[in-house]
């Protein structure tokens, strides 16, 4: 099957598959454990018309990016928050050819040297829904930008999407994404080839370091995570084994080879189609924080867990809702070893944009909602930058619009 018509069964699983039967809550220990974050409205520079937010944060403070969308031109566009305040809307790129999907949207990255960088979509052929990876970075505080290039060099026009940027320890860009290129280029495969997950890796000076396969064969669809610890970079994805088993995965980078996955759970999760919801991850030294979505017997469920080895093992896999879920799911580290998880809770015939603390131990602090699901459209996005939480989503109620809240961190 080509990658058009995959994505086309996406988004039909997305609805079907996750999510609409309750189960019973797991047993907690709720009581015990602060929220560990207040949370307020926040207003944010992005205007009427505005959706597909991204956040990422780094020493500086936080970014958030989006979408603006008239009737030809799609315009990626960035705000920094630093000390409490949001810098004027500048604009990375524009054009009339981008790939654009609530799943899949572009980014903006400082790295510590200061430079700005930041992807988006441009099409190959809409007929099969194959787009391309651009890049550009900006060393002037995005007033400038320098001429785009791309990551990958097969030329082919499949999907190169679902991209995860991180600075690498020396100083360089790391990023991963979903690579379509053996859905055009295998001649054996009657179903048209796999989809994989590639790396890719610049030094400072922008030279292009690796371009090489992460896993051959993966959910067509789902966000990928990757983020670096003490050991080196961690990537995460879901897999696709040959029984249509399409759990969580991960791997680490040793030297120049990724190792072979380790599943994060063995949630046995047997879908014929890809559910359009991807892990999320957050490090700090050698710890990892994971959350994912699963639904087993149509039973949509969002989990979290911990590793104390890079990754290498994982805990117990620790439930975040309380009745199902639809996932879209993120999760950022906190400094005393425990995360806070997000997540799209379903519940009483509707949808609610959730939050919660947990421990490594298991333990859960009660659920606080950020935004009823009725307004939120797409998947949330949740940063860490010092002591503030910020959390970002499109409201569809009125007109579509880039909405935002900041918790702080107790």
């Amino acid at each position: 099957m080509k990658n058009g018509q995959w994505f086309s069964w996406c988004l039909v699983v997305s609805f079907l598959a996750g999510g609409c039967s309750k189960s019973p809550a797991p047993a907690t220990t709720e009581q015990s454990l602060d929220p560990g974050v207040t949370l307020e409205a926040l207003a944010v520079p992005a205007g009427s018309g505005s959706g597909y937010p991204q956040l990422t944060s780094s020493p500086r403070g936080s970014i958030l990016s989006w979408l603006d969308q008239d009737e030809n031109t799609t315009t990626l566009r960035f705000s920094e928050r630093i000390g409490g305040t949001w810098s004027g809307p500048q604009t990375v790129s524009k054009g009339d050819d981008w790939f654009i999907t609530n799943a899949d949207v572009p980014s903006v990255l400082r790295l510590k040297n200061g430079t700005l960088v930041a992807n988006w979509y441009p099409t190959t052929d809409a007929t099969v829904e194959a787009y391309d990876t651009l890049l550009s970075y900006s060393r002037d505080d995005g007033k400038t930008w320098a001429r785009a290039f791309s990551p990958h060099h097969d030329k082919t026009q499949t999907q190169h999407g679902f991209v995860s940027l991180l600075e690498l320890a020396d100083g360089g860009l790391g990023m991963v994404w979903l690579d379509g290129r053996d859905q055009e280029l295998n001649k054996t495969d009657p179903l048209g080839g796999s989809m994989a997950l590639y790396f890719a890796s610049f030094d400072s000076a922008w030279k292009q370091s690796a371009e090489t396969l992460v896993n051959a064969r993966v959910c067509e669809c789902c966000q990928t995570a990757a983020v670096v610890t003490a050991d080196g970079v961690l990537a995460a994805f879901r897999d696709r084994s040959n029984d249509e088993i399409r759990d969580v995965k991960v791997s680490r980078l040793e030297g120049a080879t990724w190792s072979s996955e380790v599943a994060v759970h063995d949630d046995n999760w047997k879908i014929d189609a890809c559910p359009i919801n991807g892990p999320a991850l957050s490090a700090r030294g050698r710890q990892v924080a994971a959350a994912w979505f699963a639904a087993p017997n149509d039973n949509g469920r969002a989990f979290a867990a911990f590793s104390t080895d890079a990754g290498r093992t994982w805990g117990k896999a620790i439930r975040l809702d309380d009745e199902a879920s639809l996932g879209r799911v993120d999760i950022e580290m906190l400094d005393d070893g425990s995360a806070i998880a997000s997540w799209v809770e379903f519940a009483g015939g509707r949808s609610h944009f959730k939050v919660r603390r947990i421990t490594p131990a298991g333990q859960r602090s009660a659920a606080v909602e950020v935004a009823g699901a009725s307004r939120v459209s797409g998947y949330p996005r949740m940063t860490r930058a010092g002591g503030e939480l910020i959390l970002a989503w499109t409201e569809s109620e009125g007109g579509q619009q880039v909405k935002a809240a900041v918790g702080r961190l107790k």
